[in-house]
């Protein structure tokens, strides 16, 4: 109350003889004590200024400028507070969690968020497939034990696209997609060429390696059961209706609508053409492989996973790939 009385009449009075004044009518107050106390006002508290560094740090990390000097959104940008908080980590960056969630929100920054998925697949009738090898045991010790595969749609103005994926049970890592008008036969056959391709260009040819998949009609014609018998796979199918059965494909293609097609990270305005989404795809393919941290891979990325297997390296040190 005092510092504010002197500061409204300072300009009249000058603060030495409102001091000396108030003194002597028993109110002690010395000028370098007012002064000191203005300065304390002036200067911003420590928290303030380490939460505004922090927030141009996360504001780095969830934004870039484009070649056109346009600021656009990073795939980071679909990073909740606990995967920011990793990537500082991972960066060098010391911090709280509970100061990073402060900021975001401060901030209103938010992770994506994932939607209710509708089935595509159509079970097969004739009653004849393969049993369920994996048990809804998501787990492996090495890359190419098992592989899990599905299929999902995107709306386009043109009509519906089906994006087919093959996923390593081990590393999380897509190795295997491809995107098509048609859900037939060839649409989840492109994407398992596409990653026995993928498997032998790394010097790393599959051997009794499991292929699990839903029941849907794609994954039981003879066609594709006869080329999982040339390619040395293992046919392994779930139960009809039961998502269980293949979790984690069901948690990809879930991360794969929330953070490639239902945001403009990936693609601006709205779906239109089939090579709209394979473009897009292929950039969050990239992106999920390489640089995305997984909280099932304690925060790695599934490069850094399958790069520390073979290298026998530590993989939190290779938590963020490229980053």
């Amino acid at each position: 109350m005092i510092c504010e009385f002197i500061t409204q009449h300072k300009v009249r009075f000058g603060v030495e003889p409102i001091c000396r004044v108030l003194t002597e009518h028993g109110c002690k107050i010395a000028p370098s004590t007012y002064y000191a106390h203005q300065q304390r006002l002036e200067r911003p508290a420590a928290r303030t200024v380490s939460d505004a560094v922090l927030a141009e740090q996360i504001r780095a990390l969830r934004i870039r400028v484009n070649d056109a000097g346009e600021a656009v959104a990073t795939p980071e940008s679909l990073y909740g507070a606990r995967k920011t908080w990793r990537v500082l980590r991972a960066r060098g960056i010391e911090v709280a969690r509970c100061t990073v969630e402060r900021v975001m929100r401060a901030n209103e920054w938010a992770g994506t968020t994932r939607r209710r998925e509708v089935r595509t697949t159509i079970p097969a009738r004739d009653g004849v497939r393969a049993g369920d090898l994996l048990n809804r045991e998501f787990t492996a010790l090495r890359p190419d034990c098992a592989w899990v595969a599905d299929f999902t749609y995107v709306r386009t103005w043109a009509g519906f696209v089906y994006v087919s994926f093959v996923v390593d049970v081990f590393s999380r890592r897509i190795i295997g997609w491809h995107a098509s008008g048609s859900k037939q036969t060839e649409l989840v056959l492109a994407a398992m060429r596409m990653a026995t391709w993928t498997r032998a260009r790394n010097g790393h040819p599959i051997v009794k390696t499991i292929h699990h998949s839903d029941a849907g009609s794609q994954y039981t014609s003879v066609r594709f059961t006869e080329r999982l018998g040339l390619e040395g796979l293992i046919p392994s199918i779930g139960s009809v209706g039961d998502a269980y059965d293949n979790a984690l494909m069901e948690s990809t293609i879930g991360l794969y609508k929330a953070e490639c097609i239902d945001t403009t990270v990936f693609h601006l305005g709205a779906w239109k053409r089939l090579e709209e989404v394979e473009y897009a795809t292929a950039e969050w393919v990239d992106w999920y492989n390489q640089r995305r941290v997984h909280s099932a891979l304690d925060y790695a990325s599934p490069a850094a996973v399958e790069h520390a297997y073979y290298t026998q390296a530590p993989a939190r040190e290779l938590a963020v790939v490229n980053n």
